[in-house]
């Protein structure tokens, strides 16, 4: 089936005034687009650490929706304008045209599955919930993730650094914190690799979701694993939950400013000489953390790991 999309050409002023608009004419969802530079609000829990290179801010902007029923197109079409209209004598809509495509039905939030096929970080075979174990890799320790809306199938170089660097740290006494966890896939691996018990944290809800679908794909014991949403950095009850200098391993695979508001608080819940294991850093950032590491009196930096653009450091606890 075919969708029809609407797109109103207006201005970045009137966009909440002509969103209201579309609500209340039972439009369920839009998109916006403009050149609005990105405030540190909107990218806090976002998974970049570049933004994309906008052009310069116009107050040009795009607003656009879906509709399915064919017979509703002029109806819509009709109220779209007839409130565009209305909408003038108090804001500035611009243009205020409306101009119609068609787009596929298509599963947006399955789609991606057909470009995440098993592979390999070394001697460990990640595959999703959905495809066979190659029989080549049938001796390799396995790890099954299924992302869902959570961030982590481990094929990004960050995620592999840090599996890498898991691998030299964890052993069967290790008790690990799990900063950022997404889908769970660093707490799981090491799990996996042996470790005791994982005290995961994610900004996102939809992680906590995705973390216990993955322990059950990997028959991991619920009290083997915990998480909770929240930002270990500045929420006191989750400092409380995850406990004082008592994990051997910290990983955090998140963006580079965040890794350097975290190496200042890292050192109350890592005991001493356990290792701290960064990644998600872009090599632009790389002496920015860095710096910012080796200027803590409690950390010795022990190795810098780099993949492609991305960067892992790995520091100890003095």
């Amino acid at each position: 089936m075919k969708w029809t999309k609407f797109t109103v050409k207006t201005t970045s002023d009137a966009v909440d005034l002509i969103s209201c608009m579309l609500d209340e004419m039972g439009i369920e969802g839009i998109e916006i687009e403009d050149n609005i530079p990105l405030s540190e609000a909107d990218t806090r829990g976002m998974f970049i650490d570049i933004l994309p290179e906008l052009p310069p801010d116009d107050g040009t902007a795009r607003v656009s929706f879906y509709i399915e029923e064919p017979g509703k197109i002029e109806q819509i079409l009709r109220q779209a304008e007839e409130g565009l209209d209305d909408l003038r004598q108090f804001v500035d809509v611009g243009e205020g045209t409306i101009v119609l495509s068609e787009t596929e039905d298509k599963d947006w939030i399955n789609n991606w599955k057909q470009y995440f096929k098993p592979f390999t970080v070394d001697d460990i075979l990640i595959k999703p919930t959905w495809e066979e174990v190659p029989a080549e890799h049938k001796d390799k320790l396995l790890i099954q993730i299924d992302p869902g809306t959570a961030f982590g199938t481990g094929m990004h170089e960050t995620t592999q650094l840090c599996i890498r660097q898991l691998g030299k740290y964890v052993n069967s006494q290790s008790k690990v914190l799990d900063v950022g966890t997404g889908s769970g896939i660093l707490g799981i691996t090491a799990l996996k690799l042996g470790a005791r018990q994982v005290f995961g944290t994610d900004l996102d809800e939809n992680a906590i979701h995705a973390v216990k679908e993955n322990m059950e794909a990997n028959r991991i014991p619920a009290e083997s694993f915990q998480v909770v949403q929240g930002n270990i950095i500045d929420d006191e009850a989750i400092g409380r939950l995850a406990g004082s200098e008592c994990y051997d391993v910290a990983v955090a695979n998140i963006l580079a400013p965040v890794i350097i508001m975290l190496q200042a608080e890292i050192g109350q819940y890592l005991r001493h000489g356990g290792i701290f294991i960064t990644s998600g850093i872009i090599n632009t950032k790389e002496e920015e953390v860095r710096n910012a590491m080796e200027a803590n009196p409690e950390l010795e930096v022990l190795e810098t790991c780099t993949q492609g653009d991305w960067v892992s450091i790995t520091a100890r606890r003095r």
